[in-house]
């Protein structure tokens, strides 16, 4: 099988398999032992040097980062359906609130939750409170990133803000419930839930 997905379910490669449920293509999920250091053998760290999941691989082609493995699959293999096309005006909008989610939102929700002092000026996630009300200005009037049209930019912008509002992680402003809500209901997302919930039954893990 040509794509393989290095994966834990307790891993950022959980989210990926609901980007590759979406995409629809064949895949294989690879297990990597990451309570045991797996993510540091001499395989994965030839793949990713920082030793971390997810890690995408499409033949020869190796893909790290789970917001960039999304934006590859989705031009990849869903162009015009989980990505707008190169000349589509929504281009932008779905790259600018995608990138936002490992540039902005992790990082300003990992400093708020670590209690560093950071300059806000100078910090790229900027001020935490500024970064929430940016998260719901995307939103704002919206069903989806892109307005009634979903993309691979709600799989990881709104995966990352389902998953923080279950660990409590960040504010559960209504818009942000919403939102959850519905990709919760999406058939793909609740595929991938099962699969990881499945791998983690069989591995033993503790829920």
């Amino acid at each position: 099988m040509s794509i393989i997905l290095f994966h834990h379910p307790w891993s950022r490669a959980a989210g990926s398999v609901w980007q590759l449920e979406e995409v629809g293509v064949e895949h294989e999920l690879r297990f990597v032992d990451i309570m045991t250091g797996g993510q540091k053998s001499p395989e994965i760290l030839a793949m990713n040097p920082m030793g971390k999941l997810p890690i995408l691989k499409d033949g020869d082609l190796v893909v790290t980062e789970a917001a960039a493995i999304g934006l590859y699959l989705a031009d990849r293999y869903a162009p015009g359906r989980l990505a707008p096309t190169l000349d589509d005006p929504d281009r932008g909008r779905y790259l600018r609130w995608s990138c936002f989610t490992p540039s902005v939102i992790e990082p300003a929700v990992t400093a708020a939750k670590s209690g560093w002092e950071v300059d806000t000026r100078s910090a790229g996630w900027g001020e935490h409170a500024a970064m929430l009300d940016a998260a719901e200005h995307a939103l704002e009037g919206r069903e989806y990133v892109l307005g009634d049209r979903f993309s691979m930019a709600d799989a990881i912008f709104g995966g990352t803000l389902a998953w923080m509002l279950s660990l409590d992680l960040i504010e559960p402003r209504p818009t942000f419930t919403a939102y959850a809500e519905r990709l919760a209901a999406r058939p793909a997302k609740k595929r991938a839930e099962e699969r990881n919930a499945a791998i983690a039954a069989e591995r033993g893990l503790a829920a």
